[in-house]
């Protein structure tokens, strides 16, 4: 079995790891530390009878995901200091968004930057903010800092200079040249606050969000985890909701991603047996097949495999940000840019 399936069966269905010999683990937890899913593995699998070394392994893995999710949580409350003076809202995205929230895909996941989402009419005022308060740009580069302001769906990155941890600031969640216009506005609209002073996105708006982030916005790298993110978020949704799957579609309509929606939604079934609404899901697509070869490119060595589908999923993630021309105007200008440094 193909390295990244074998992982998504067990993440599934964690009793069947018990039946692993000592090569099928080191294949399954080399597979999960280059997936990004090694710390939900190692959640997932605590306490169950594996051998004495790898019992080992996955403790460091949920010690290592818990120090992470302290680091998280520092981060989001130095941001929410340095922008108390704002009136805004300041929504939490990703991974710090499911661990401030309680959801259960936070279990064991492993968080980087945080990224965050505010009124676009706002992002001087946050700028300055966070530029006090000890972050700076990551790319001075003057092209780079134009390109961000002007087509893409969140400000240069930017580091603390003491902590060394990055911060993400969006203003929606996709760039602006992509097809779909997801409404920014309404998704902060009806954000829900927590009890912190920050917010997260409502329960469609949070899946809607990962869905882009999975279809509509990229080369499917970390597909896996990003599956999993959804898997776990309809299982904290739709089943304390009669009315969820219908709010779903509608908002995923609502964001022009009533497509992107039913795919991701059709391949989590594939690959974790996700229960998902037969309707909103849509019939199965062929290409369904390329994403789920490519999500799980993979061998038992953790090194990635398929590199055609990779490759082709790295131009789709290109075209799919930006218009053909003006996408050649940019690599053009990048490579002029790279060969006169």
């Amino acid at each position: 079995m193909n390295a990244g399936l074998m992982l998504a069966r067990i993440l599934a269905e964690p009793a069947q790891a018990e039946g692993l010999n000592a090569a099928q683990w080191q294949i399954l937890i080399a597979a999960a530390r280059a997936l990004s899913l090694f710390g939900t593995l190692s959640e997932r699998c605590a306490g169950l009878s594996v051998p004495d070394g790898v019992a080992h392994i996955l403790a460091d893995g949920c010690d290592l995901a818990a120090a992470g999710h302290r680091q998280a949580q520092w981060e989001a409350q130095c941001a929410r200091s340095a922008l108390s003076g704002y009136a805004g809202k300041v929504v939490l995205m990703k991974g710090t968004a499911y661990l401030a929230a309680g959801l259960s895909p936070r279990h064991g996941r492993s968080i980087g930057d945080l990224d965050i989402m505010v009124s676009r009419q706002d992002l001087p005022e946050v700028e300055e903010k966070l530029l006090a308060a000890g972050w700076e740009w990551v790319k001075p580069d003057p092209y780079d800092d134009q390109y961000y302001r002007q087509w893409m769906h969140e400000l240069p990155p930017l580091i603390h200079r003491e902590r060394d941890r990055m911060i993400d600031v969006h203003h929606t969640i996709l760039p602006l040249t992509a097809r779909p216009r997801p409404d920014a506005a309404a998704m902060l609209s009806d954000a829900v606050p927590l009890d912190n002073g920050l917010y997260v996105f409502a329960p469609e708006d949070m899946i809607c969000h990962a869905v882009a982030h999975l279809i509509a916005d990229g080369d499917l790298a970390g597909g896996m985890r990003n599956i999993w993110d959804i898997h776990c978020l309809i299982g904290d949704f739709a089943g304390k909701d009669g009315a969820f799957w219908s709010r779903l579609a509608a908002r995923a309509r609502h964001h022009g991603l009533a497509d992107q929606t039913a795919r991701a939604l059709r391949l989590a079934h594939a690959l974790y047996g996700t229960n998902v609404d037969a309707i909103v899901a849509g019939r199965a697509r062929a290409s369904d097949r390329l994403f789920l070869r490519c999500v799980t490119a993979v061998d038992g060595w953790g090194r990635q495999t398929r590199p055609f589908t990779r490759k082709g999923f790295y131009v789709r993630s290109h075209l799919l940000r930006m218009p053909p021309a003006q996408l050649a105007r940019h690599l053009w200008t990048k490579w002029r840019k790279g060969h006169r440094g």
